[in-house]
């Protein structure tokens, strides 16, 4: 019970980072006239912290089920 605890936790820390990459502060450091990939810089920054964020809630779900598996042996 102690798992799904700390994946609850972790799922909440990366959400709040989340609130915290898309709020006004730090989306202000990308509004820039600049193109990366012949994107908008603020554009490429919001879709990799969007696709970050994926990955990091992927990562901490997998992990989890990852480790189910372990214990059970299979």
């Amino acid at each position: 019970m102690q798992k799904s605890t700390l994946t609850g936790q972790r799922l909440v820390a990366v959400f709040l980072v989340g609130c915290i990459l898309f709020n006004y502060p730090v989306l202000s450091l990308f509004d820039r006239v600049a193109t990366l990939f012949d994107l908008p810089l603020v554009f490429a920054y919001l879709f990799g912290a969007w696709g970050g964020l994926i990955l990091l809630m992927a990562w901490v779900v997998e992990r989890r089920s990852d480790q189910r598996t372990e214990r059970s042996g299979g």
